[in-house]
Parts: C-alpha cells; sequence; structure tokens
C-alpha cells in the first residue's frame, strides 16, 4: 500500500446521515431523494441473496481458498519480479476459467528494484545482529559496507537541531507510531533528510501500530539534488533500545551492508475482467485491489485480500444470474507499492471516458471484519451510498465514513468521480503491513466472507440503478 493515502485516515470520523432538509434532498435532474430511497428499497431481495451466498451459502470461504492457493503457489510479488508476472498470467487463467467476459491484460511499464543481500550488525556498545528489511528503490552500501556512529533522533525537527552531529554518521529516526498518515512521513523522506544534513545512511523504525521484532518495508524516496544514501528499516525493538543507549550517552558503532539494485523498468500489466451492463455497458463501476505486493510474507493481506474480494464480488453476482445495467469492471493493479504505477497508467488512457464512471472502488485497507466503507463524493452521492449501506442491516455492517480514497483510484477522485474503500481494523492491518508476518496466518475466512458480501452489494446496486451516482 502507498503512503499517500494515509495522510487522510487519522481524521477518519462518522458523518452524519442525510435527513429532514439536507441538501441531498434532490439527488438528480429528475430523481427525488424520495424515489431514490424507494428504488434501493427494491434491491432487499437481491442484497439477501449476495449475502446469504457469500457469509453462509456454497460460495462460504471461498475468496479464502481461492486467495491461498494463489499466495501458496506464488508467493510475494514485487513490481518487476517473475512472480509477479506469474501470479498475473495465473490470474488471467482464472478469470477466464470463472467465466467472467472480456478478460483481458493491459501494458504496463513498472520500476523493477532488487534488496539482494541485506545486514546490520551493532558493533558497539555490544555485538548485536539486527533485523532489517531495506525500503523500496534504496541504493545499495559498498560490498564492504558502511561502519559508522548512530545518532538517534525522534523527529526531522531534532535533526535539523542536531544536524552539526549528523555529518558522517547513520541517522537512526525512533520516531513515535502515531497513526500511519502521520508517522509514514518518516519512512518516505527520512533518508533525505538525513543525507541533506551529511548522514550516510539511515535507519527507520518501522511504521507499525504493533510488533513482535518485525520490520516492515515500503517505499520512499529520493530528491533531485540530494545525495542517494542507503536506507532500511529497524524493528521498533531496535530502534528504542539504541533510542535508551544514546540518552545514556553510550557510543552506538553499526554496520550495514545492502546489495540493493535498481534496474530498467519492466514489461507489466493490469489485470481486467467484467460483467457487462445490461443497458448502459458503456457506463461502469470499477472494482478493484492491487495484485503486486513487496518481497516479504505472501502479500496476502496487502492486498492479495483486496484483490480476491473484489475478483468474488463479480463471481457472486455473475454465480446469482444477475446482470446489471452496467458494466462491473474488476481491475487488478499492477505495481500499486511504488506509488500507484499501474493504476496511473491505466488512467491515463481511459480518462476520455471519465463521464462514464459511475463509481471507483478500492479495497487495500486489509479485510479483517468489516465496519463500512468510506466514501469521497458530492452530498447527494453520499446520500445514495448511505442508502445502498442499509442493504447490510442483515449483517450490521451499514457504516458511511468520510474518506474514500485509496492510491489507485485517486485520479478517477481528484477528477471527481465518487470512489470508496472498504474499511476494517486499521490498527490490525497496520501490524502485519508490509511484514513477514503477512501471510494467510493473517487472515481469517469469515471475515473475508462478510467483506466479499459488502463488496458486492455495493457494486452491484450502484451499477443497476436506473441513475449513475451524481458528481
Amino acid at each position: 500500500m502507498i503512503p499517500l493515502i494515509f495522510l487522510f485516515l487519522g481524521v477518519l470520523q462518522l458523518l452524519p446521515s442525510c435527513s429532514g432538509r439536507a441538501v441531498c434532498e434532490d439527488v438528480g435532474p429528475l430523481t427525488t431523494l424520495k424515489e431514490i430511497k424507494e428504488e434501493i428499497a427494491g434491491y432487499q431481495d437481491a442484497a439477501k441473496a449476495i449475502i446469504d451466498l457469500a457469509v453462509c451459502g456454497k460460495a462460504q470461504n471461498r475468496s479464502f481458498e481461492r486467495l491461498a492457493l494463489f499466495v501458496d503457489t506464488v508467493g510475494h510479488r514485487l513490481s518487476g519480479s517473475k512472480n509477479l508476472e506469474k501470479a498475473i498470467q495465473i490470474m488471467y487463467q482464472n478469470l477466464i476459467e470463472d467465466g467472467l467476459e472480456n478478460v483481458h491484460l493491459e501494458p504496463v511499464k513498472v520500476p523493477h528494484w532488487e534488496r539482494g543481500q541485506e545486514s546490520a550488525v551493532m558493533l558497539e556498545p555490544r555485538n548485536h545482529p539486527m533485523a532489517i528489511l531495506g525500503l523500496g528503490s534504496s541504493v545499495g552500501t559498498p560490498p564492504e559496507g558502511i561502519i559508522a556512529e548512530v545518532l538517534v533522533v525522534s523527529s526531522f525537527e531534532e535533526l535539523q537541531r542536531r544536524a552539526p552531529e549528523a555529518r558522517g554518521k547513520i541517522v537512526v529516526y525512533n520516531q513515535p507510531y502515531k497513526g500511519y498518515g502521520e508517522t509514514v512521513q518518516y519512512r518516505v523522506q527520512g533518508a533525505v533528510e538525513a543525507a541533506k544534513v551529511g548522514a550516510v545512511a539511515s535507519l527507520i523504525r518501522s511504521v507499525a501500530s504493533f510488533s513482535i521484532y518485525s520490520p516492515h518495508t515500503g517505499m520512499q524516496s529520493y530528491q533531485d539534488g540530494v545525495p542517494k544514501i542507503p536506507t532500511a528499516c529497524i524493528t521498533v525493538e531496535d530502534a528504542e533500545m539504541m533510542a535508551r543507549m544514546a540518552s545514556r550517552g553510550t557510543k552506538i558503532v553499526i554496520q550495514l551492508k545492502m546489495e540493493a539494485k535498481n534496474y530498467p523498468d519492466a514489461e507489466s500489466f493490469n489485470t481486467v475482467a467484467e460483467i457487462t451492463g445490461s443497458k448502459y455497458p458503456e457506463q461502469v463501476v470499477l472494482v478493484s485491489g492491487h495484485l503486486d505486493s513487496w518481497d516479504v510474507g505472501q502479500g496476502a493481506l496487502d492486498d492479495g485480500s483486496g484483490a480476491f474480494i473484489s475478483w468474488e464480488a463479480l463471481s457472486l453476482i455473475k454465480d446469482l444470474g444477475l446482470r446489471p445495467k452496467r458494466t462491473l469492471r474488476l481491475v487488478l493493479w499492477t505495481a500499486e507499492e511504488q506509488g500507484g504505477v499501474g493504476s496511473l497508467q491505466y488512467y491515463q488512457l481511459h480518462k476520455g471516458s471519465i463521464s462514464n464512471f459511475s463509481l471507483v472502488m478500492e479495497s487495500d485497507l486489509g479485510n479483517f471484519m468489516p465496519t463500512g466503507v468510506g466514501f469521497t463524493g458530492s452530498d447527494k452521492a453520499r446520500a445514495i451510498i448511505k442508502e445502498v449501506m442499509n442493504l447490510l442491516q442483515p449483517i450490521n455492517i451499514t457504516q458511511v465514513l468520510g474518506n474514500g480514497e485509496g492510491t489507485d483510484i485517486n485520479y478517477w477522485i481528484q477528477a471527481g468521480v465518487p470512489g470508496a474503500s472498504l474499511m476494517d481494523d486499521l490498527n490490525r492491518y497496520f501490524s502485519f503491513h508490509h511484514s513477514q508476518g503477512d501471510t494467510m496466518t493473517a487472515l481469517d475466512p469469515t471475515q473475508m466472507n462478510y467483506s466479499a458480501a459488502v463488496w458486492a452489494v455495493v457494486s452491484y446496486v450502484i451499477a443497476d440503478l436506473d441513475e449513475m451516482l451524481p458528481r
């Protein structure tokens, strides 16, 4: 998952419902809110059928079992890797065999970075091998590594105050976790800020809500005109230990070795499948997750689960013989972790038909028990989404939260298309995110069933309404 979206997550709040003389009384040029409520109420039987099939019917646990087979077979799927391209070909065949329509691959150029061997060893005040994970696009060290004294700081502000001490040292950031959106800035910008004051490398406390000595990787960015220095994440435990040592005046020396290399861009693909609309096939509700992952764990949670409940949403609708008025389009993005590379190229290719996109949906925040959907759009569109979510009262998942943004759908949202993200327990999610712990063991089949039910009901009803969501 890409960090920029999480700048919004610290302010997520449940928004008030539209009632009385609210601004959303008139949801379209011809349709009143009362009429749209009556139309959506007519989908209760369809919603119940979807929920029953997903949660306790023949499709029960299907998304979990499909995902387990997939990640057990392929493993993690880093941009530019053979694993990712194998995964894309497997998914292409899966979607064809599932009977979905217009299954195809759309070419994308993606970054290709490999971490190679890496290690960090504390040499002073004692010998202590440290668990690390190099950050995406980091440069490597010389073959013999870098041996340098450590400067521990807790913030960028402290780094600036102590800038004269940083030259020739390895900067260790021990920033407190204050939610992903705020804290991830240290992972993204830590190397640049350290290099600006003359550091030779940077080690960042993993951006995680919980740790059992588990480093978490992720993307970082260099800046033109600033030296590129090696950068990696270390565990919360080691960052806090070094902060304690430094506070006592103890000298800390680390040897850092990283073989990381950046290669020319590689060929990859966005993977697409559809249920073609019966009345307005040119109009689209887009349902999505990303197929790539980091090169640790299995990429099961981030974002195998999001990709597979998005596939499951179309499977459930197809299995029930439902065909909405608009096209339901599944897109499994490539190279999301490198900054939404696949989704940007998709947007550039398809933005000419932006007026035909009713809703863009992305599941990339894990698949624990869902609490509702995040939504970005007009008040009029929000009124409709709230009515659709009321169809999920049988499973008590009806909340409409703020901020439906996601890395892969933000281009559309910024251009005015309504967007939705599946929401669940973010603290649990960031315990596993971008770590070796991102495996099937982190997931629960029942919770995935509920996620798929929510995703299918929302996408189907919005795609089948008489009118598109108002901008």
